[in-house]
């Protein structure tokens, strides 16, 4: 007996988690390693640190903003086309931070074209296809290696990017990763969807159901339950957290009298450390409950902040600190994004998701901008850091009441 027709047939789980692993592991290694670029920019542009931070916080604003778009086109039409237009524009976006020199060009590029080009390539538009083709069962195992191959990139790119940045200079190190971040073309067609229509295998009802779902129902129904609107309140504290340490953390130390080897190594190290964070949270949220793992990465955080702003700091106390965060870096991304799916279905995923990100992202513009900001004015980061505390609070509260049972739309429908 024949096996069914290639074009009925979601794609396997292992060419899905290599080839959108390596498309992560690009796009976020990169993107995590623009804070090695704040002193040289800076230093040959004339400028302060809140022009380098506006131009992050922009990319992060508009990364936010287009990814829910991208979600869209990626539900509709496949993540493979969405995948190589942001490809494209990642390479256009780091030759125009190599090569503006007024601020606003600098934030058209660094923040615009990049922040446009993020959205295509990273974590929304690949779970999407990890939602549409691998079943519930193995789903938040398969978002956590995904989240865990970015942090992996992050570990892999930042040491690179700082070899690059002493071997060739600030701006001939970005006309290099210009150019790496093109091989993200050919592995998308790795992820080309023939039938969009094809479900997983233990799709739930709520799935079926929201495959009749128009965009605009969609939307309507996720923003008026309550435990959505959870998460996207307690994802704003961890993009808030997240690029605050991730974009300020090389500036941060030097102020302290640490060499920037510390930095990078620092940043390497939350990348290596998120790799087992993630992976871990995403296993184990297949057997506990999500919205607990959230809670206690949330309140984790806190007490690293608070444990590393009291002990004296030296390189030994900043990797320790980075071990630590890197456990908890982005090992919401799998536990947030799978209560997204077992809740509302995947025929929306990606869009959804991209709405959640979008709170992430104002959290990111505020975290790095307000970095920038408040440092011009009282000359740290202590302001940013007490922040950072207190919205570990918050966000460990919110989440802790979250509902993560699917949607009964059967009984909606009848009321």
């Amino acid at each position: 007996m024949s096996s069914a027709p290639a074009q009925t047939r979601p794609l396997s789980a292992w060419q899905i988690l290599i080839c959108g692993g390596l498309i992560v592991t690009f796009s976020m290694g990169v993107r995590h390693g623009f804070g090695l670029w704040m002193q040289p920019v800076i230093q040959a542009n004339d400028w302060g640190r809140e022009t380098f931070s506006f131009a992050i916080a922009i990319q992060n604003l508009v990364w936010g903003i287009t990814g829910v778009f991208a979600g869209m086109l990626a539900d509709r039409f496949g993540a493979f086309k969405v995948i190589i237009a942001g490809a494209i524009l990642y390479a256009l976006g780091l030759l125009g931070m190599a090569y503006t020199t007024s601020p606003l060009t600098f934030t058209l590029t660094t923040g615009v074209l990049l922040g446009m080009a993020q959205a295509g390539t990273t974590y929304a538009v690949i779970f999407g296809v990890i939602g549409r083709n691998i079943p519930v069962s193995r789903r938040s195992w398969a978002m956590g290696v995904a989240a865990a191959a970015g942090s992996f990139g992050q570990f892999l790119m930042l040491p690179a990017e700082n070899i690059l940045i002493n071997s060739f200079g600030w701006q001939q190190a970005l006309v290099v990763l210009s150019c790496a971040v093109l091989v993200i073309v050919p592995l998308a067609f790795g992820l080309r969807e023939k039938n969009m229509n094809v479900a997983a295998a233990g799709q739930s009802s709520a799935s079926v159901l929201a495959s009749q779902q128009g965009i605009i129902q969609a939307i309507r129904e996720a923003f008026a339950y309550p435990s959505f609107r959870l998460l996207v309140l307690g994802y704003f504290v961890c993009g808030f957290q997240v690029v605050f340490i991730g974009v300020h953390m090389p500036s941060y130390l030097k102020d302290e009298g640490l060499s920037a080897e510390v930095a990078s190594y620092a940043l390497a190290l939350i990348g290596l450390f998120n790799v087992f964070g993630t992976y871990l949270v995403g296993s184990l949220g297949q057997v506990w409950p999500k919205r607990y793992l959230l809670a206690f990465i949330y309140s984790a955080r806190g007490v690293a902040i608070i444990v590393f702003l009291v002990v004296p700091i030296s390189a030994v106390s900043v990797y320790i600190f980075s071990a630590v965060m890197g456990f908890l870096w982005l090992s919401t991304v799998p536990a947030t994004n799978a209560i997204i799916a077992q809740i509302f279905g995947v025929r929306h995923f990606s869009m959804l998701g991209g709405f959640v990100f979008f709170s992430h992202q104002i959290g990111s513009f505020l975290g790095v901008w307000l970095g920038g900001k408040l440092y011009d004015i009282y000359g740290s980061y202590d302001v940013v850091w007490y922040l950072a505390i207190a919205l570990s609070v918050f966000a460990t509260l919110v989440n802790l009441p979250i509902n993560e049972n699917a949607i009964d739309r059967k009984r909606t429908a009848m009321a």
